[in-house]
């Protein structure tokens, strides 16, 4: 009898470890490990529950068809409008989360870069989050792999490597079309002001990755570009200038980067003559960034350009 007991004891204790142990597979294959600009994070299943303060995240996120739940208040630029509907909780701003609403909201993901890069420690107190900050001197490599990365998390890599191949090709179709176009320069306005930006810099892909060789290969590299004025434009003079309207970026009224640069001293450089002066959509260049849509509306635009459309 005592022999049988111990049997059933054993038997029954061997069901309950099976049990435990498939339990335990079903929680280690629903685990999801990805790097990001901080270092790694695990989470135990896909998260539903997704607030995210970084524009170029919020733009990929859309375009694999991913659901999220809060955002930053304020007006969203173009493709991403959607996200001012009250649908979407708002969870203060791209420099100053509500921490308050945010632990609250009890979030499975929090994501930040760029802008908000700088909450990283404080809302990782409060729930698992990542940081999608891109590499600038890497910038279409380390936006693809941002753009894995959250495929990786919510199980849309099919749709990833869809959109990464879509984009790889306009990239090579533009290098062939910027390899003997001449030289380029980069101009952002904001109030009046100029600066300019080089291969390396925040906005140096469209030198680096995308072919088109600088008009100037000395500029500094640095947060703010490098001060600029007209007399330097016309020194260089591109054959072809790039201008970032910062202003329209942010919503200020007006043409003012047109406006700025329609002067005596502009007309004369060779890409005024040409009609080679490419108004860049302010808000892909400066506040999204590397958002694959974005990045895919950026190359098409300048396909376009360098085809004379």
């Amino acid at each position: 009898m005592t022999h049988m007991f111990s049997m059933k004891r054993l038997a029954a204790g061997l069901a309950s470890a099976l049990v435990l142990s498939a339990a335990l597979t079903g929680v280690a294959a629903a685990e999801v490990k990805v790097a990001h600009a901080k270092g790694e994070l695990t989470l135990p299943a896909v998260p539903a529950k997704v607030f995210v303060y970084d524009m170029a995240a919020l733009d990929t996120l859309t375009a694999l068809g991913v659901e999220v739940a809060g955002v930053p208040g304020g007006n969203k630029p173009g493709h991403l409008a959607q996200y001012a509907d009250d649908k979407y909780q708002k969870i203060g701003s791209l420099f100053e989360p509500d921490f308050e609403a945010v632990a609250a909201a009890q979030p499975d993901l929090i994501i930040v870069g760029g802008r908000s890069a700088a909450k990283y420690e404080d809302l990782a107190k409060i729930a698992p989050t990542i940081d999608l900050s891109v590499d600038f001197g890497d910038f279409t490599g380390s936006a693809l792999k941002n753009l894995q990365t959250l495929a990786t998390l919510f199980g849309k890599t099919d749709k990833a490597d869809e959109l990464t191949a879509k984009y790889q090709a306009s990239v090579e179709e533009l290098k062939g079309k910027t390899a003997g176009a001449g030289k380029g320069l980069f101009i952002l306005t904001t109030g009046g002001k100029m600066s300019t930006y080089g291969a390396g810099s925040r906005f140096g892909v469209i030198f680096g990755e995308y072919g088109l060789a600088q008009a100037d290969e000395n500029i500094k590299i640095g947060t703010h570009g490098q001060p600029a004025s007209f007399e330097y434009i016309l020194e260089r003079n591109p054959d072809w200038l790039f201008v970032l309207d910062r202003d329209a970026a942010i919503g200020r009224e007006g043409d003012a980067a047109r406006q700025l640069l329609d002067n005596e001293i502009v007309r004369q450089t060779t890409a005024w003559q040409k009609e080679q002066v490419v108004y860049l959509n302010a808000a892909n260049w400066y506040l999204i960034g590397g958002g694959i849509t974005a990045m895919q509306d950026t190359v098409d635009q300048l396909n376009a350009a360098f085809s004379g459309k």
